[in-house]
């Protein structure tokens, strides 16, 4: 394989060749659904980069890319990418809460979150793909929701985000806490 040149014609550094993939890196993540480090691997190679596993994984670290839903599997997204997906995907948890009447009651590290009949599971399921990432997960019954925490950290964290998703202009029914 040749060696890469920098647009000038010299060898790049190790800082720009470095510089130079990890640009490539959030480029692919951009355009392509990557869902393992070895694809990233494999279409580095493809881009004339030779790298290992590992190189990846710390790239990976240091460009803050992270795994997101998409479709029926996880695939990387940028910081940038993430913030497009945060603002799309809290709309359905925003309108439901503007729109239902919620009573939040706690017992030890669960939340119990209290709506209308039948639509616990709608409500559950825009937490679920909202960007809330605290809670250890959600089930629905009818019209309950019990989200459920690590620690109290993050419950009290959870909360005072959701509450900030909430209307506060007095216009939501049933706001009891």
């Amino acid at each position: 394989m040749a060696q890469a040149t920098m647009h000038d014609g010299r060898i790049p550094t190790l800082r720009e060749s470095k510089r130079e993939r990890q640009s490539t890196m959030r480029e692919l993540v951009t355009r392509h659904p990557i869902s393992s480090q070895q694809e990233l691997v494999e279409l580095l190679a493809a881009r004339g980069y030779t790298v290992t596993q590992a190189t990846v994984s710390r790239d990976i670290a240091e460009l803050g890319l992270a795994k997101v839903a998409r479709a029926d599997r996880h695939v990387y997204a940028s910081p940038e990418d993430l913030a497009l997906v945060a603002t799309a995907t809290d709309v359905p948890l925003r309108r439901l809460l503007g729109d239902l009447p919620l009573t939040i009651r706690r017992s030890g590290l669960t939340l119990l979150l209290i709506t209308s009949a039948g639509m616990a599971s709608a409500l559950s399921q825009a937490i679920d793909e909202s960007t809330l990432q605290d809670q250890e997960g959600t089930l629905a019954g009818e019209n309950t929701v019990l989200v459920l925490f690590a620690d109290e950290e993050r419950l009290l964290r959870w909360r005072s985000t959701l509450e900030r998703f909430r209307p506060d202009d007095g216009s939501r029914p049933g706001t009891n806490h």
